[in-house]
């Protein structure tokens, strides 16, 4: 079966949620993962999982929305994480690209307390780091006690040299459209750097819609099918031998995932 390890429906750019699903059914998508990127967000993929029962979820706070956070988020996120179908606390990181992004150290400070919670939740983490390797890199390094139940580097950009460094951590890695977007030779260098042992597959949608449909919005989970086939190639596997592989890695980390 096909697996979106990272999606976001809960922003209204869908007309039908439930025929999204349906065609990310009928195209053999099984499991669909709903990430969320602040409080209201967390609950309403919450919502979405209780309603649809192959639509699971994170809850957690993204870099670039931290301006929302306030006093008692992290423990109202803790009593969501410990819903049956939360598999993970995410997506959280660090975000420099945007000039107007929360402040860096607000966002470090953020992102270790939710490191902190994960762990005492025995959850695994959904990570997003954009224009932040380095640092992003040493706060794992610095805090990797708090990883012990693993984590993904979801939508992974950064060099195939750093992969190795991520690796080490015990991470997993997610590719989604850009790893089929012509010229896209950085990302492909680092999917083939990536065990297949560590791979998982993502849409991210509504964004980064993969070829063949690469320009059209909304992005969708059934389109997940392209993104698998392209890591099959980049990788040079059988296609249903490495869907197979990214449904046990997705298993292996994320444990509440049936």
């Amino acid at each position: 079966m096909y697996i979106d390890i990272h999606c976001h429906l809960t922003g209204g750019e869908f007309d039908s949620i439930e025929n999204v699903l349906a065609r990310a059914k009928e195209n053999g998508v099984e499991r669909i993962v709903c990430s969320a990127f602040d409080l209201d967000s967390s609950y309403a993929a919450a919502e979405l999982a209780t309603l649809y029962e192959n639509v699971y979820f994170t809850a957690g706070f993204h870099p670039s929305e931290l301006d929302k956070y306030q006093d008692g988020d992290l423990e109202r996120l803790r009593i969501l994480c410990q819903d049956e179908k939360c598999i993970a606390v995410g997506e959280i990181g660090l975000d420099y690209h945007f000039d107007d992004n929360p402040p860096k150290e607000t966002q470090r400070s953020l992102f270790v307390a939710q490191l902190r919670l994960a762990d005492e939740l025995g959850l695994p983490v959904v990570l997003h780091s954009r224009d932040a390797a380095q640092e992003t890199l040493e706060i794992l390094q610095a805090n990797r006690e708090l990883l012990r139940f693993g984590g993904l580097m979801h939508c992974y950009s950064y060099s195939a040299e750093m992969t190795r460094d991520f690796l080490d951590l015990g991470l997993y890695f997610s590719f989604g459209g850009p790893c089929t977007f012509k010229n896209a030779n950085k990302v492909v260098e680092s999917v083939q750097r990536v065990p297949a042992t560590r791979l998982l597959s993502e849409t991210d949608c509504p964004y980064l819609t993969p070829v063949p449909y690469r320009g059209t919005f909304p992005n969708e989970p059934k389109n997940v099918v392209f993104v698998t086939e392209k890591l099959a190639e980049i990788k040079q596997e059988n296609k249903e031998q490495l869907k197979k592989q990214i449904w046990e890695n997705a298993q292996a980390l994320f444990f509440k995932l049936k």
